[in-house]
């Protein structure tokens, strides 16, 4: 069992885009366009923005995709940058954390670890900085975890015997699954799990503004200012507005001008 403080996140995708059909929509459209940026989604962020408009003349590409995508973000013309889409593996955090991220709806897509087809027994725990930073509560904490570990053994090993006594014809998935499905009721919040997430940059904006603020959950706001940092490499020119701001706790919250965009 080990005790995790820190969330992990993984990119394992983002957009490519095909050059060619942007080319052949230029020239069948009798509109040249050019971009200085070699990213996949502020490309389409920009070109899907001067769709809206079809503003693709020499005046009009003049900007930068750093002052274009800029523009937008000060009027407030959210809608373009959904387009951008990223795939993302999340590690090291806590049910309670997912409980809060999946409200996040319009823009996401899940795919979480599952305690019925997972045994547990091996399972890992994330422990708030609040009870990490007191040896008293740390130990409460730490004793907790490791009792709740071995009573749900126990209960894997009651429940397999009546499960095989109740239901003897059933498939060793099926019971397997039962089993999982009703130990798991006794494990806390604090239950390690991984979970895969797409979003689009809106909806991360979204996510990175409510909940990189700084009386948001704790956990939930580490994510958001990694996921932040992240991005800022990622996509610069679409999360570049944010800053990254001490709290009186000394940990980091996350503000920005241009909100709710």
């Amino acid at each position: 069992m080990k005790i995790i403080k820190e969330p992990t996140i993984y990119i394992v995708g983002s957009q490519i885009v095909n050059s060619d059909e942007i080319n052949r929509f230029l020239d069948e459209n009798d509109v040249s366009w050019k971009t200085d940026t070699e990213i996949g989604s502020e490309k389409l962020c920009e070109i899907s923005g001067r769709i809206c408009y079809m503003s693709f003349g020499k005046k009009q590409g003049r900007k930068t995709n750093k002052e274009y995508l800029e523009n937008l973000l000060k009027s407030g013309h959210g809608s373009v940058l959904e387009h951008a889409v990223w795939n993302f593996i999340i590690c090291g955090v806590s049910r309670s954390f997912t409980h809060e991220l999946v409200r996040h709806r319009a823009g996401w897509g899940y795919s979480q670890l599952s305690q019925r087809f997972v045994d547990e027994s091996e399972t890992d725990f994330v422990e708030p900085d609040l009870i990490s930073s007191d040896e008293e509560l740390h130990n409460i904490w730490l004793e907790c975890m490791e009792d709740i570990i071995e009573k749900y053994k126990f209960m894997l090993e009651k429940l397999n015997d009546k499960v095989n006594e109740r239901y003897p014809d059933l498939s060793s998935t099926l019971k397997k699954k039962l089993v999982r499905q009703t130990a798991r009721s006794i494990l806390p919040n604090a239950t390690e799990t991984k979970i895969f997430v797409t979003a689009n940059a809106r909806a991360l904006r979204h996510f990175i503004e409510l909940r990189g603020y700084i009386a948001a959950d704790v956990e939930i706001r580490k994510v958001a200012v990694k996921m932040l940092k992240l991005m800022q490499k990622e996509a610069p020119n679409i999360f570049g507005d944010y800053k990254i701001v001490k709290a009186e706790d000394g940990t980091e919250a996350v503000e920005t001008d241009y909100r709710k965009v």
